[in-house]
């Protein structure tokens, strides 16, 4: 989880991220970003994802939730 959080952190432009924190929140939210969770999503869990159920997932947590259980 620890490892997961600090690459959100990355590639959302942040300090750090809460699992509570809303994804379309945050100022770096566009399509590259989308692209990278998308990608990274792919190299560490193995899962082919959408931007939509990024969105959809509405939170850090929930994306993570996504990632672990899709």
């Amino acid at each position: 989880m620890e490892d997961f959080l600090e690459k959100m952190a990355e590639l959302f432009e942040e300090d750090s991220v809460q699992l509570s924190d809303n994804i379309v929140d945050f100022d770096a939210w566009d399509s590259l970003t989308s692209l990278s969770v998308i990608a990274y999503s792919g190299e560490e869990f193995q899962k082919t994802i959408t931007a939509a159920q990024i969105v959809e997932a509405k939170t850090i947590g929930g994306l993570y939730e996504l990632l672990k259980n899709n």
